[in-house]
């Protein structure tokens, strides 16, 4: 399968109750905190300590990390990390979305905008680690043109992960412009 080539993102959208916006943001706010808390419960009911490679909001802070975030008027819905751990190659981290707006399609856009701060850094591959119980996720991650790898990173063989990378393709002068 080719990898779907990475595209310029509005990261403003309609939806049925106002504007979506998706920006870069401190993950140590205390709303922030509290999705971050939210998802951590989430995926701690469904696998095991040691098959939980959670990053935390210090981490994510750092300059070799961007954390976006998507707001409705405000309120934060969701959440997706990008964390540079080589030269030219990032892991995908807290990706995210409340359960209460799931469905709205935020986990595509919140994707879309990830991979577009990842070319204007130069990122040329993302790789990610997501639980074999994520169906949706990993879903949407295969639709965008992620494939299966082996571990990568400090990652160890677990019957519970599945890792996926792909490539970006470089932005040209005229992705650039809008």
């Amino acid at each position: 399968m080719a990898d779907r080539p990475a595209r310029a993102c509005t990261n403003r959208g309609l939806s049925a109750n106002g504007i979506i916006e998706i920006r870069p943001e401190d993950p140590r706010q205390p709303d922030v905190q509290a999705l971050l808390d939210q998802s951590d419960s989430h995926f701690r009911a469904l696998y095991p300590a040691e098959s939980n490679h959670l990053v935390s909001a210090d981490v994510l802070g750092t300059d070799r990390a961007v954390f976006l975030a998507a707001r409705r008027n405000g309120e934060l819905l969701g959440s997706i990390a990008l964390l540079v751990i080589a030269p030219g190659h990032a892991e995908m981290k807290r990706m995210f979305v409340r359960a209460d707006v799931r469905g709205i399609g935020l986990g595509r856009r919140l994707l879309n905008a990830l991979e577009e701060v990842a070319c204007h850094q130069n990122i040329a591959r993302i790789s990610l680690e997501t639980g074999i119980k994520q169906s949706e996720a990993i879903g949407l991650y295969r639709a965008f043109g992620y494939q299966d790898c082996s571990p990568f990173g400090d990652y160890k063989d677990d019957p519970l992960s599945l890792f996926m990378t792909k490539s970006l393709r470089p932005l040209t002068k005229i992705d650039s412009e809008f």
